[in-house]
């Protein structure tokens, strides 16, 4: 099961890529922000869900990849 686990981290990046892409074509201010400071990717999510929300669930999918193949 630890080839999951791998997916499943695979699937987590490839949504915090998503993420990153969402916040520069946002603004190059909240994609710096994003790669500085943590918590602005929260703030990003919040303020700008219509386009944050495909790839926060890529990563909400990645998680539970790697949660069913750590615990399966």
């Amino acid at each position: 099961m630890e080839v999951l686990v791998y997916l499943g981290l695979f699937v987590f990046v490839i949504g915090g890529i998503g993420t990153l892409i969402a916040a520069f074509k946002t603004s190059v201010w909240w994609g710096l922000g994003c790669v500085v400071i943590a918590p602005v990717s929260l703030l990003f999510l919040i303020m700008n869900w219509g386009v944050a929300k495909n790839p926060f669930f890529l990563q909400l999918v990645g998680v539970g990849i790697m949660l069913f193949g750590r615990y399966a």
